[in-house]
Order: C-alpha cells, then structure tokens, then sequence
C-alpha cells in the first residue's frame, strides 16, 4: 500500500486543484509599496541622524539621491497602477531585485558592511523565499550575496567630520560577509519551507472542502429524489385507479379503452422509476442516521468489484439494545471511509480486511491489506497534504503517480467528526516474503468515542417538512 489518492467518483478535475497549477498573482504591489515606504523613511531617519547627530561625514546629496530613487519609484507605481493590482512573479522579482540593488548601492555610500545597517539587506531575499518560485528565489538571494560580496571590497570609507575613520577589524568584516551569506541561505531555505508547507495546507484543505460539499450536494439530490418519490406517489396512484376504472367501462369502444390502458402503463412506469429513484435516495442518500456497518458497506462499496477482495467482518460492534449501533449518517464519515477503503484496494495484493469493533466508550473500524505497507519513514507524516513523491519500488505500483492527498482528506474530514487516526503496518518490513503474517500491509484505525457519532433515536428519517414553492 502506498501513497492515498482521492475517490474518483468525487475528486475534483485534475486542473481544479490549485496545487497543481503554477502560482502566481499572489503579491500585491501595495503591499511592497508599503514595505518600500517604510524602508524610505528608515533610511532617511538614519541618514540625518548620522550626519546631524553623530557628525558622520556623508556625501548628503547622493545618498539623499539613492533614497529618492525609491521615492521616485514608489510615486511611479501608486498613480501607474491600481491599488488592487497583484504582480506576476517576474514583476515581483524585478520589484524585490531593485530593492536590493537600490539598498546595496546606499550601504557603497556609506561605509559598506561597516554600516550597522548592512543587515537589513536580507529583507529582499528573505520576502522572496516565501512569495516566489525557488528559481526566482535563488536568483534574488544569489544577487544578494554577489552585492553583498562587491560591496566588501568597493565602498567608500565611513568617516567622521574630522576624518576619523570608522571601520570595524578584517577578521570581524569577513564575520559581518559570512554571517549576511549564510542569513540569506538560511533565512531563504526557512521561509521558503514554511511558506510551502502553508500554501500545501491551504491547497489541501481547498480540497476537502471540494470533495465534502459534492459529497453533500449528493445528498442533497438523494433527499429531493426521495421527496419527489415520495410526494408523487399519490397522485400516481390515483391516476392508475381511474385509468383501470375507465378501461373496465370502455369495453364497448375500443379506441377509448386503448388510450386508458396506456395511460395505466404510462402511470406503472413512472411508478417504477420513482421506486427506483426513491430507494437510492431514501434508503441510501437521504438517510439521516444507519447503523454502522451499513455505513461501512455504502462506504466500501464503489470499490467492491474492483478484482481485490473485500472481507467485512461488521457484526462485533453491539448497540445500546444488543444490535447494530446506529450512528449519524454524515457525508464525512461516508467520504473519508470509501478514501482509505480505497488506498486499500489500489495497493492490496489480492484482499482488504474491513473490521468493526466496540467498546462500551468507543467504536472502531480497522482497515488493512495485504500489500506492500506503509514505507517505514513515512509513517509518522501519514495524513500530512503532499507528502514527498515515492518511488516506484516503494509504493509497489509503477506508474502511480500521488501526492499524500487522499488520506489528508480523509483524516480531516473523519477528524472533524470526532474520530482519531493510526497508521502503521501490519508486519516488520524486513520479515521475508513467507514470514509475512496475512495482514502484512497497511494498517489505519479510525476510533470514535460513542456519544460523538452514536444516536439514541432508532428512526433514520426526520420527519417530513413542508417545502416553500
């Protein structure tokens, strides 16, 4: 067994998953236009203090020239460009690749890595990591660090007034360069993790949100195919009543008696298909609550015929009155089973095991098969969005292409209902092939305490409610 996928009957289009598709319009340029201007204002308060306060001796002009660039550019973009407008990510990175450029040449101004200040050349690189693609990424940090490298040797000396000079010892100057290049690496490489792992969340949790509102827009379907069955029954018993009368009182003209008796058909055959309609809605979809292992048999079944095995074993799980516990029948519960019923079945040799046990505090449904397992240092991330890709070898599948999305819509949307997931492997994977207990595949246990899913009410269906036209 291997990496979980989506159930196909209720994954999303290949092009709907925003993971998939290449990112971009995710900056607005307000927002660094905000960030420039704060940057402004810090340069300028720094600058006259400098010169005014600590009589540093700095050429003024240029240095006030080199903080108006940025003035320049941040008035050009605000009446160029609406508020609301997002940068592409070559926009983004030429904007961040100017900050830099327009930081470096004021630390040449004034002193170099002398300056106190020369940290904050890591701004740039550090809001690249976590807003841009990793080539653009290393390319803003990789011109960093080559200005940042110029920038040691090609400076103008930091002076006083009275032509003292200020600089700090070579050894501390190469610490000053070492430590701004590894701050650059390192800050990139942590914001950039981070900020994948947020959007890789966010994408996955888009899609449990997709899959359980088409889960849920099934039941919803199933409860108006229910209603319609329900309410024209009526109507079409009566019909057939008053058609079978008028055939019996037509005898004597046939032409008549003809067109009753397809009227009596007619009427059968929409009664056969509202019957039809009417049970996959009302003892299937509309349910409101059903005991649990017919839960776990609606769950499982779309992938009962798929050339694997299924063995439930559904009868230990006793309720309050010694049958069936009868649980609420959520699209969650439903969704998140057939996800890891079908992981089973995808990466079983030949048979998935389906149990269902109960405590007097706890119910519990185990999920194994006898293929491959879990690989051994994935465990613990099980049920974490994209995991990192396997190889074919180890999911024991060629050609299988996942990304950990399955079994993450599955543990949130069964989480969600009160339930707790374990992962782990039937066996030792380094046990030979006929050491292998029969289970000697992946293994998911799903636990729900009683009172979260078990209901006292017999009664599956909820009364019958007047529907507004």
């Amino acid at each position: 067994m291997s990496e979980p996928v989506t159930d196909p009957a209720t994954a999303p289009p290949e092009a709907e998953f925003p993971a998939r598709i290449a990112r971009s319009d995710w900056v607005r340029l307000r927002t660094l236009v905000v960030l420039r201007w704060m940057a402004v204002a810090g340069q300028v308060a720094a600058i006259l203090v400098a010169w005014q306060v600590y009589d540093i001796d700095l050429d003024i002009t240029l240095c006030l020239a080199v903080v108006g660039a940025a003035v320049a550019v941040n008035m050009i973009t605000m009446f160029a460009y609406p508020e609301n407008k997002r940068l592409t990510e070559a926009e983004a990175m030429l904007t961040l690749l100017f900050d830099t450029a327009q930081l470096a040449l004021l630390l040449y101004l004034t002193g170099g890595l002398n300056n106190p200040f020369a940290l904050l050349i890591l701004a740039p690189a550090t809001i690249a990591a976590t807003a841009l693609q990793s080539r653009a990424t290393m390319f803003v940090g990789s011109v960093t660090i080559a200005l940042v490298s110029l920038i040691v040797f090609f400076h103008r000396p930091l002076k006083m007034v009275d032509g003292t000079a200020i600089e700090v010892p070579g050894v501390f100057g190469f610490g000053f360069w070492l430590a701004i290049v590894i701050g650059v690496v390192f800050l990139g490489l942590y914001a950039r993790r981070v900020a994948s792992e947020i959007h890789s969340m966010g994408d996955a949790l888009l899609a449990t949100q997709m899959a359980l509102a088409r889960e849920q827009k099934l039941t919803d379907l199933g409860g108006v195919v229910a209603a319609a069955a329900h309410e024209l029954g009526t109507p079409l018993a009566t019909i057939k009543m008053v058609s079978a009368e008028l055939v019996d009182e037509l005898g004597d003209h046939p032409t008549l008696r003809e067109d009753a008796e397809l009227i009596r058909q007619q009427a059968d055959r929409c009664r056969d298909i509202l019957r039809s309609m009417g049970r996959a809605g009302k003892d299937d979809l509309h349910l409101r609550s059903a005991p649990l292992s017919a839960v776990i048999r609606e769950a499982a079944e779309p992938h009962a015929s798929r050339g694997k095995a299924l063995k439930l074993s559904l009868g230990d799980a006793p309720g309050q009155g010694g049958g069936q516990p009868i649980i609420r029948r959520r699209p969650e519960i439903i969704h998140g089973l057939r996800n890891l019923v079908q992981n089973g079945v995808d990466f079983a040799h030949s048979t998935v095991w389906i149990d269902m046990t109960a405590g007097e505090t706890h119910l519990s449904v185990q999920i194994a098969d006898d293929g491959a397992g879990f690989p051994a240092h994935l465990i613990g991330r099980m049920g974490d969005p994209v995991i990192a890709r396997w190889r074919d070898d180890e999911r024991n599948q060629p050609g299988y292409d996942g990304m950990g999305l399955g079994v993450f819509i599955a543990k949130t949307l069964l989480e969600r209902t009160g339930a707790r997931l374990t992962f782990q492997n039937g066996t030792d994977p380094f046990l030979a092939e006929d050491e292998r207990p029969e289970r000697c595949g992946a293994l998911v246990t799903i636990t729900w305490p009683r009172k979260a899913i078990e209901v006292e009410n017999q009664s599956a269906l909820g009364e019958n409610r007047h529907i507004d036209t």
